[in-house]
């Protein structure tokens, strides 16, 4: 007789909980986010003050990460420019997760003509690039956080509207939702008291990786200038300002900010997947 050896499904979940890239990548989002919330509080200086005696200096003792070509402290631009580049990519996540999920569960729940009208409507959403529709839309009202927040929901809205869809089409085939249905209840009080519940898990997995690419996509267009004014702490405008002190040889006060995105968007994709993946075998 041959011995077969299984593995307890528990035991997959711990270790993967275990991880220590997942615990690396959920202890970076924690400090980036208690970074932003208390930035005011921890800045060792006002990070507009220009101090052109202090100009691309290196660490020190008074500047631990040194000074950009305006001789403002590196350190607290980083620190306040950790709450504009968190707030804004936020905003990109409720908006298009709420706006998602109402469109996708209508579409999903509904059927027929609606359904085919709300998908066709963001099959040209995804043909439309975000980062253009939100270049065109900062064309027109300006600089600021709140155009490119609403250009980019816009954008990010069908890859939530799409996976709530299929997600309400496989729990409609579902007895407790035909049970529901013989007692009365209505199909809003289905779908948010019951529906929603069940697929919300898989949903702000989702989110948690549009946060990361939102992130990066804000950053790019602070970097082209496009996104907060020059004067607001911001780490994709930090990386535009810095260009200049990278000709000269100086590339701390540009290399610093753009490490952060890349930290910042890896840990929040690790995370998101980590969540799908778990998400996925508690569904198995």
């Amino acid at each position: 007789m041959t011995a077969v050896l299984t593995r307890r499904p528990g035991l997959a979940k711990i270790r993967a909980a275990r991880s220590p890239l997942y615990l690396a990548c959920l202890g970076l989002v924690a400090l980036v986010t208690a970074a932003a919330l208390l930035a005011p509080w921890l800045v060792p200086y006002d990070p507009n003050a220009v101090d052109l005696g202090n100009a691309l200096a290196g660490p020190s003792a008074e500047h631990l990460l040194g000074a950009d070509a305006a001789g403002r402290d590196t350190l607290s631009r980083l620190l306040l420019g950790a709450r504009t580049s968190l707030l804004g990519p936020l905003g990109v996540v409720v908006f298009s997760t709420l706006a998602g999920i109402a469109v996708g569960m209508t579409a999903g729940w509904r059927g027929g003509w609606l359904d085919s009208a709300l998908s066709r409507s963001t099959e040209l959403v995804f043909a439309f690039p975000g980062m253009l529709l939100a270049i065109l839309i900062i064309s027109i009202y300006g600089e600021g956080l709140l155009a490119p927040v609403i250009a980019l929901s816009v954008a990010y809205l069908p890859y939530v509207s799409r996976l709530t869809r299929s997600l309400v089409l496989a729990e409609r085939r579902r007895p407790y939702v035909s049970a529901h249905q013989v007692q009365g209840h209505s199909a809003l009080q289905i779908c948010l008291c019951h529906i929603l519940p069940n697929i919300a898990p898989v949903v702000l997995a989702q989110s948690t990786i549009n946060f990361g690419y939102a992130l990066m996509d804000l950053a790019g267009l602070s970097f082209l200038g496009l996104g907060v004014p020059a004067l607001t702490p911001d780490w994709g405008r930090m990386v535009f300002d810095g260009q200049t002190a990278i000709q000269q040889g100086y590339p701390l006060s540009a290399v610093l900010p753009s490490v952060f995105i890349v930290l910042t968007v890896v840990a929040f994709n690790v995370v998101g997947e980590r969540w799908a993946d778990r998400v996925a075998r508690r569904d198995r």
